[in-house]
């Protein structure tokens, strides 16, 4: 996706659903015109898989939220393939910090958007004229929420500049985000889109400034929106590269990017002005029906990264964003997905001359260690408009039946202000028509040649005797350096298992020995 407006736009359609949870968490379910029921707990939808756990037992009831005294709407039960799950359902907004805590047989639902905090500025202080409410939702490990199955598209969670969202697993005790037809085995391998997902916002600088086109000077005063939301309107950016939006770790994102108004759709992880102060690392996506992640703006620091089954790019980024990611796994399915990487940055001058001026700042992606998987229906990779991208240490995979090559250069580049690309010790295993894959990218060390990943992920021979490895903690101190090996997941030692296994799932697309496949839950007390 190139723009805001076609990948975060929260449609018109949806408004009135967005207050379909409780009212905030003073007063849980004190909306009077709306009426939430018990979840059905026998689903008819389609047949039901058989049961392969019957482990989970209700809770007897909700928790109480700590710190504030009220207790989570009590929605019922709903039973699935691994048993039988109280249903709380969380407040529309958090006026309060708070913890989600993790209780035995209890799962948190998502009935509508739900708010952290009210947005508080592109300033941290009240020289912006915006007072917003600044909380922090802390999320324990093995909590597992889900998006409402009715109107999956107005489920979303957004974190509101000055607000934190804390969602720190743990290897054996991942937080899920999902969809409710996981919760009653309804999924399949190609199910996707079935809930909103996860957007986080910050005050780090962008440059599509919703007021005055491209940004050029004043990053204070360039936001952006995400459109077609009429009450409450979120905006992001801002003049702070170190914001933080909080933290993320051992996450799971499934099902994710429903389609919503005008085309636009949500990717499982929207990052909109985060700052680097936010820290994200051991995430993943699994069958998101646009972007596994997409990057608007900010300056975003990311580790051990995830995207399998994304439907359009598995991590697109644009609008100024300052990206660095190191160890990143993405797998697509065969003949499913755009690109595994998508970098855009406007203005695009191709064809018109210089008389466009570069936005400010301009798109910079940053990747080492990773493992491209690219099977889907374009290129592997893609910069467009004045859009930099470096890639360092990695491979990159394309079927030799596909007509499509690693890296397209979409005609940009050739120095000035045109995108540029530059890759340092990368393997190349792609057709070589179209776009040559190096001819027009800057760097050294890169080979043509045949990738022996094991399972589309861990490192073969190829890679983990591959000279010369770059040192990626020349391109910034967030890098580790001293690697000896190209590719996202080296080959593990004796007895070690590889960092991607055990807080992921498992499916027919990728499969990392975790244990837990995609369509089923961990059942944990």
């Amino acid at each position: 996706m190139t723009n805001l407006s076609r990948s975060l736009i929260i449609g018109t359609s949806v408004l009135a659903l967005a207050a379909c949870g409780p009212e905030d968490i003073g007063s849980p379910g004190s909306n009077g015109d709306i009426n939430i029921g018990d979840i059905i707990t026998n689903p008819t939808p389609a047949p039901t898989p058989t049961p392969t756990s019957t482990g989970a037992v209700a809770a007897a009831s909700c928790p109480t939220l700590p710190g504030t005294g009220d207790a989570l709407l009590n929605s019922g039960t709903i039973t699935g393939p691994e048993g039988t799950w109280r249903v709380c359902t969380l407040p529309s907004i958090f006026t309060a910090s708070t913890t989600l805590p993790f209780q035995a047989g209890t799962l948190y639902r998502l009935s509508g958007r739900v708010d952290v905090g009210r947005d508080d500025g592109p300033t941290a202080d009240a020289s912006d004229g915006v007072t917003g409410t600044n909380v922090e939702l802390t999320i324990e490990p093995g909590v597992i929420l889900f998006g409402e199955k009715d109107f999956p598209g107005a489920s979303y969670m957004i974190v509101n500049r000055g607000s934190k969202l804390l969602a720190d697993g743990a290897a054996d005790r991942p937080i899920i985000f999902t969809a409710q037809d996981d919760i009653t085995g309804n999924t399949t391998d190609t199910s996707s889109g079935l809930w909103g997902g996860v957007v986080l916002l910050g005050r780090a600088p962008v440059s599509d400034c919703f007021a005055g086109g491209i940004n050029q000077a004043n990053q204070v005063d360039c936001e952006m929106r995400v459109e077609g939301i009429a009450n409450n309107i979120p905006f992001f950016g801002g003049n702070t590269p170190t914001d933080s939006s909080g933290s993320m770790s051992y996450v799971q994102i499934r099902y994710s990017g429903f389609t919503l108004d005008l085309g636009g759709e949500l990717q499982s992880l929207t990052l909109g002005g985060v700052g680097s102060g936010t820290e994200l690392d051991f995430i993943q996506s699994y069958n998101s029906s646009d972007d596994g992640t997409e990057f608007f703006g900010g300056n975003v620091n990311m580790k051990h990264f995830v995207a399998v089954g994304a439907e359009d790019d598995s991590i697109d980024t644009d609008s100024g964003v300052q990206a660095n990611l190191q160890y990143v796994v993405a797998v697509q399915r065969d003949n499913v997905g755009d690109r595994v990487l998508e970098s855009d940055s406007p203005a695009d001058d191709k064809g018109l001359g210089t008389t466009i001026p570069d936005a400010l700042p301009r798109s910079k992606t940053t990747i080492s260690n990773f493992s491209f998987w690219a099977t889907g229906g374009n290129d592997a990779a893609e910069s467009r408009g004045a859009s930099d991208i470096t890639l360092a240490n990695g491979v990159i995979y394309k079927p030799s039946s596909s007509s499509n090559v690693c890296i397209d250069d979409n005609g940009d580049v050739g120095g000035g202000r045109d995108a540029i690309q530059i890759l340092y010790s990368v393997l190349l295993d792609c057709p070589a028509t179209g776009d040559t894959d190096t001819a027009n990218a800057a760097g050294s060390g890169n080979t043509e040649g045949t990738n022996t990943l094991t399972g589309k992920y861990i490192n073969g021979t190829a890679e983990q005797t591959y000279t010369p490895v770059f040192d990626a903690a020349s391109l910034s101190s967030f890098f580790d350096a001293g690697l000896t090996y190209i590719g996202a997941v080296p080959t593990p030692a004796a007895g070690a298992a590889p960092w991607a296994r055990g807080w992921t799932c498992d499916s027919t697309t990728v499969s990392f020995g975790s244990g837990l496949s995609c369509q089923a839950l961990p059942v944990f007390n």
